[in-house]
């Protein structure tokens, strides 16, 4: 018989000082919803705040609560407001899988197989050279031949490969190529950055380069080159394949959603997945944003896009292209972005609600 664990929460009342909180109750709240598989933190936040980004806020200023992601399905969540204090009641749960901020299931590839790295790092790296009985391509179970590998014997390492050549949006009428100075082909990436604003193709300085995990493999013996066994492979392994070292922690799985507390001048959305030219809620987007700037998981922005520049019909009217008076177009809110993965110079963030399409370009704000 399968036994349920039901933890009672009696007389728990998580109890904050509203301060501005209270004028954010989202109109229409429900006073009680139960928690459902499936749900993430924001979805939940969204439903009583008109902030989403503020439900740690309620739970951490409580010392009852230790960890806010741990909400089950079956919990039953009370929202009232008093004219002074917003109370949040977690009744009862049955002990299973927490709830997620964000949901982790559809971003396995992004956190679990993707690094961001100055190309130089790329450049440098160990590489494949050859493979057994000078076959074209390595599979799991054959032997590589790696030059640059100072490793010892057992040691793993992950086998990886250019997918990206991430930079800076800016309005340059020039195109600048995805080069990378290797003799192996980037493969396929999931990134699109080749929309057009006025023209112009958003292409600046280099941020960085995108690798993607395509297998594992064993050091063997060493040597130049040296000799390792492939463990596993989601790919064929090429000649030029680069060398790094395993991360078997590569993410957080828990995330903070919060306000950053400053703003680099040049954040914006620099590449979009999934569609041609935008994106929309629950898809990834690239920032020109990274560790070095001080963002960090959880951090969540406004994304605006940038007011076009159009010519002032009633101020200079003029039958000619380009003559006259031309004003600029106000910023307009498009959203919000969570960031979920963080490198030096470029983030990943997932797209949590919008009123229109995420494009490149697009400029980064504090929320409000």
């Amino acid at each position: 018989m399968l036994k349920k664990t039901l933890a009672l929460f009696a007389g728990l009342l998580v109890t904050v000082a509203v301060y501005a909180a209270g004028a954010q109750l989202r109109p229409g709240h429900p006073d009680t919803y139960v928690v459902k598989k499936g749900d993430t933190l924001w979805d939940i936040s969204a439903r009583f705040l008109q902030k989403p980004w503020l439900w740690p806020e309620i739970w951490q200023a409580n010392p009852q609560v230790h960890n806010p992601h741990l909400i089950y399905p079956g919990d039953v969540l009370n929202l009232s407001y008093d004219g002074q204090h917003v109370m949040l009641k977690p009744r009862m749960r049955e002990v299973g899988s927490a709830i997620p901020a964000i949901p982790l299931d559809q971003l396995k590839m992004f956190l679990e197989d993707m690094r961001v790295l100055p190309s130089d790092q790329v450049k440098q790296a160990p590489y494949v050279v050859g493979f057994e009985e000078n076959m074209p391509r390595g599979i799991t179970g054959q032997f590589v031949y790696v030059r640059g590998l100072d490793s010892k014997p057992g040691q793993r390492w992950a086998i990886v490969r250019p997918t990206h050549m991430f930079r800076h949006f800016d309005d340059s009428p020039t195109r600048v190529a995805h080069l990378l100075d290797s003799n192996v082909s980037m493969v396929n990436g999931p990134w699109r950055e080749d929309s057009r604003r006025d023209g112009h193709y958003g292409k600046g300085d280099e941020v960085g380069v995108e690798v993607r995990v395509i297998g594992t493999a064993k050091m063997l013996r060493g040597g130049d080159p040296s000799t390792l066994l492939v463990t596993d492979s989601n790919r064929e392994i090429r000649k030029g394949d680069r060398l790094m070292p395993v991360n078997d922690k590569p993410y957080d799985p828990y995330y903070y959603p919060h306000a950053p507390k400053s703003l680099p001048d040049h954040a914006r959305v620099i590449a979009f997945t999934d569609s041609l030219n935008s994106a929309g809620r629950r898809e990834v987007v690239a920032l020109s944003i990274g560790s070095s700037d001080g963002v960090n998981n959880g951090q969540t922005y406004a994304v605006f896009q940038p007011g076009e520049n159009i010519h002032d019909d009633v101020a200079s009217p003029s039958i000619l292209r380009g003559v006259g008076e031309r004003v600029t177009l106000p910023d307009e809110f498009v959203g919000h972005v969570m960031v979920f993965r963080t490198f030096d110079h470029v983030s990943y963030g997932l797209i949590m609600d919008g009123v229109r399409p995420v494009r490149t370009g697009d400029v980064l704000r504090l929320p409000e």
